[in-house]
């Protein structure tokens, strides 16, 4: 059961002032199936710079992992302990096409982990409890709650091998690819 999160949006009433425009839960929470990670989608831009005006929900859409070119995602995910989430992985990598436009690649050859993939952006990763491993091609770095990741566009992976969930929040950012 995934962790609520509230989240409060600001914006802008008619007369221009600053007003809460959004406070509860975010409208969308995905889990591609029982036992893999819960991925709950906070908010998006879709240009750069980013557009504050409008007060309209940015996350209606189905679910991408990566952002739309020029654009930049923000969510929280929960990481089932990896006893639970490794079998829901390898169904999951059947399917490359996360409705982006951008390419995900996922490396199906790595005996190290199912989870390995790759997106053209810059991910910056914030644990916010537990403890997860972050995974490169060579090598891997045991993260806590406070640690920070920046990933620029590598293959990598998520590997947690507690026994409790880790929930990590990132911002996503389109980048060019390597």
């Amino acid at each position: 059961m995934p962790k609520p999160i509230r989240r409060v949006v600001t914006g802008h009433d008619a007369a221009g002032r600053s007003v809460f425009i959004m406070d509860g839960a975010p409208p969308h929470v995905y889990q591609r199936s029982p036992g893999s990670a819960v991925v709950t989608e906070l908010w998006e831009t879709r240009m750069m710079p980013a557009e504050n005006g409008g007060n309209a929900e940015t996350t209606d859409h189905a679910f991408r992992l990566a952002p739309l070119k020029n654009g930049t995602v923000f969510r929280v995910i929960e990481y089932p302990p990896d006893r639970q989430r490794l079998a829901a992985l390898e169904r999951e990598r059947a399917s490359a096409d996360d409705g982006s436009g951008h390419s995900v690649v996922f490396d199906r050859a790595s005996p190290r982990h199912p989870g390995f993939h790759r997106t053209n952006s810059v991910d910056y990763a914030i644990v916010l409890s537990g403890e997860i491993h972050a995974l490169m091609d060579e090598g891997e770095v045991l993260l806590k709650a406070g640690d920070v990741l920046i990933q620029r566009g590598t293959n990598h992976a998520w590997s947690n091998r507690s026994d409790d969930s880790a929930y990590v929040a990132f911002v996503l950012v389109d980048a060019a690819p390597v």
